[in-house]
């Protein structure tokens, strides 16, 4: 891989509030971790890493006086003006500079204040629509008002890597020449509860790779990176700071939450970065290791260090001890942390280490200064063994990359929704329902999952985990390169769950494993998990187009030929209680709208020559509305989801319009509206065009007769903010 330029950089923890404060923390061995001050919490026993300022301290810095907001997305503006500020991007409207950011929580900080506002009156209404992790990016973007695509990742504590590995392949695709990456993430009283009811929290400081570690300490912050071509780069006259020369994700595939005693996810990912950025493991002059402090993380990451640097281990150390764990930020904030290391030449020290714990590496202890570093490796791990290394180099010269078009094809694809499961009934004799909400019709789920491991699971992880198994069993692709997962709010019934235990009991004897199962990645470690697959494994949280980022994500890999297989999947539930609360606040459920439904879909993407239901010419997501001429060509018909939302229609008729002699099929008449309710229309178009011909009952303006297809474009839209177009071609 050609090094990718990084020009900018922003950040905020419990360190500092930018790189000079945190530069001068690190270098005088500072540790942010503290008695809690900002959080009202009844566990006042943890030590914690707070970013050192309230949420009116920061609306204040940042001129803020409008409500809603959430403490998240405060940090994330915070560390994205500096970064935009460092690479000279601010207020520069005129270029094509896109957002990539990882968050698990989102807004849980508002959602858990006013829990039980939502459910009994509407004083904090404002507040459910920043809930969600998409939420979170979007009110960062609209911020600064210059992004032309905005997207989240949500895969627990490797959510700003993967945020990173993504910004990535946009640049090396072709698809963009400045992408912003990064994460943001606040403590929470739920997540501080789902860590102590693992009982992972130290009640001391934290002491990673050391004798006597005893857990982690919660932090808390954001950082952003810049990403750039070099021609930008040159184009603009800015300096790059450093460049990305590597990155690497794969799946431990072990455990929901723990680690394998050999590190098998953190091996492979760091060889997979090592190996894009060509370099060799004794070129690696330095390692920010993820380094949690708890007893199973500390000595699986050694393992995975001895494995692959046997002897000759370079430096290592965890900064975790100074920022406490931040969570889906610490990609970020660790790769700032090794930015700061490769510009001044030191090697941060590892906080809180004295006694060396049995077979575990023997990590950096005070700072190291006057060092020449040349190479740097970011580990990041998530829970479901989801890992992610990032490479950091000194800034080389580097040409862009031109990459030949692939074709990409749909190999097969299934779903469980309102219609019929795990077939294409709905195409000859559809269910239409004329009531606001509508769960799945589910299979028989013993026919495919067994007793003991079925009644561990919520609804929505057995139906995840049945459509991919179809798919699988379908292609003969047992363990696909890539697992990339769509969800807008997760597995919502554990959220509610913990959630709701917490509001009303208080925060003792919370449930484990519902905590566990909250996390928006559980779905795609789980079918990961089952099928032993320990390739590259993502899961995308951003509203309405979720399901198009994981298909974007696959489809840019594709091209790349980075893989050659990729099981793509949407996954969203509705409960009653959220249905509840979405219809009283009038976002669903009114007269003339379709159903609020439930979805599962999965596909097979390949680049392998195959029998398949059709080829993916083109996949793009964009902030605001595109120019559908200026990419589209001749189609035979246009797939919209149109819903009875007055609102959400006309940005369809919008859209349309640019088209108007072609002819408009919609979907959600049959399956009903929801987050990832647009892997349902993917889905069906590709069904459509392997038979060769849209059903009347799909045609808009009343058309009797079947209308044949053989190319058509997909368009699916998030709030008329975020727009996905898909161009599909029949065999």
């Amino acid at each position: 891989m050609e090094p990718i330029m990084i020009t900018g950089a922003g950040i905020v923890s419990a360190i500092g509030n930018n790189r000079t404060e945190t530069l001068a923390a690190l270098l005088n061995k500072q540790t942010g971790i503290a008695p809690l001050q900002y959080l009202k919490t009844a566990h006042r026993e943890f030590p914690v890493g707070e970013v050192k300022m309230s949420d009116e301290e920061m609306k204040q810095r940042l001129g803020i006086t409008q409500e809603p907001t959430t403490r998240t997305s405060l940090m994330g503006m915070l560390a994205l003006q500096e970064a935009l500020e460092s690479a000279n991007l601010q207020g520069r409207k005129d270029l094509n500079v896109m957002l990539v950011s990882g968050t698990t929580v989102g807004g849980m900080d508002r959602s858990e204040q006013y829990y039980l506002d939502y459910l009994s009156n509407d004083d904090r209404n404002d507040y459910i629509k920043t809930h969600d992790c998409g939420a979170t990016t979007e009110l960062m973007a609209e911020r600064f008002g210059l992004f032309t695509l905005a997207t989240s990742i949500s895969t627990a504590c490797s959510s700003a890597a993967n945020a990173i590995i993504l910004g990535a392949n946009l640049i090396r695709s072709g698809r963009a020449e400045i992408v912003v990456v990064g994460g943001a993430e606040c403590i929470t009283k739920f997540h501080l509860n789902g860590f102590n009811s693992l009982m992972i929290l130290d009640h001391e400081q934290c002491r990673p790779f050391d004798a006597t570690r005893a857990g982690l300490n919660l932090g808390e912050g954001a950082a952003y990176l810049v990403l750039e071509t070099a021609a930008s780069a040159q184009r603009r006259g800015v300096q790059a700071l450093a460049t990305l020369s590597g990155y690497g994700n794969a799946c431990d595939a072990f455990h929901q939450t723990a680690s394998s005693d050999d590190g098998e996810g953190a091996y492979l990912a760091m060889q997979k970065a090592l190996t894009l950025a060509g370099l060799q493991p004794s070129d690696i002059d330095y390692v920010n290791a993820h380094g949690t402090g708890t007893p199973n993380n500390d000595v699986s990451e050694s393992q995975a260090l001895f494995r692959l640097f046997e002897d000759k281990v370079p430096p290592v150390s965890s900064t975790k001890g100074m920022t406490g764990h931040t969570t889906s930020a610490s990609g970020s904030v660790e790769a700032v942390i090794c930015l700061l290391a490769l510009q001044h030449g030191f090697i941060p020290a590892n906080y809180g280490w004295k006694e060396a714990m049995e077979n575990g590496v023997r990590p950096v202890a005070e700072v190291q200064k006057g060092v020449a570093l040349h190479h740097v490796m970011c580990n990041s791990f998530g829970f479901g063994g989801n890992d992610s290394s990032l490479i950091l180099s000194l800034v080389s010269s580097a040409k862009d990359e031109h990459r030949k078009s692939t074709p990409v094809y749909i190999q097969a694809a299934t779903h469980i929704s309102a219609q019929q499961p795990l077939s294409e009934d709905w195409m000859s004799e559809p269910v239409y329902h004329d009531v606001p909400y509508v769960r799945s019709a589910d299979p028989d789920f013993k026919a495919w999952l067994n007793p003991l491991e079925s009644r561990r699971m919520g609804k929505i992880m057995k139906r995840a985990l049945v459509t991919a198994m179809k798919v699988m069993q379908d292609t003969g692709v047992t363990q696909p390169d890539a697992i990339v997962t769509g969800t807008g709010l997760g597995c919502i019934e554990n959220t509610e769950l913990f959630l709701d235990q917490l509001c009303r009991e208080g925060e003792e004897m919370l449930k484990p494993t519902y905590f566990m199962q909250s996390t928006h990645n559980t779905i795609s470690s789980l079918i990961a998990i089952k099928g032993g697959c320990h390739g590259y494994n993502s899961t995308y949280s951003h509203k309405s187009i979720s399901f198009d980022s994981a298909l974007l994500d696959a489809y840019l890999q594709l091209q790349l030929e980075d893989i050659r297989t990729a099981l793509v999947t949407g996954n969203d539930e509705m409960t009653p209680s959220y249905f509840s609360i979405l219809q009283r606040t009038g976002y669903v459920g009114a007269p003339g709208e379709v159903a609020a439904t439930e979805t599962s879909v999965a596909m097979m993407l390949t680049t392998e020559p195959c029998e398949a239901l059709c080829v993916v010419e083109d996949v793009r997501l964009s902030l605001g509305m595109p120019q559908l001429t200026d990419f589209v060509g001749n189609v035979d018909a246009v797939m919209l989801g149109y819903n009875g939302q007055q609102d959400n229609d006309r940005i369809y008729e919008t859209l349309a319009a640019q088209l108007p002699d072609v002819p408009q099929l919609h979907y959600k008449h049959l399956f009903g509206e929801g987050y990832t309710t647009s892997g349902l229309g993917l889905y069906a178009a590709a069904q459509l065009l392997k038979s060769g011909v849209a059903p009347a009952f799909m045609c808009c303006g009343g058309r009797t007769e079947p209308l044949p297809v053989n190319r058509l474009l997909f368009v699916n839209h998030s709030d008329g903010q975020d727009v996905c177009c898909a161009i599909l071609k029949r065999l």
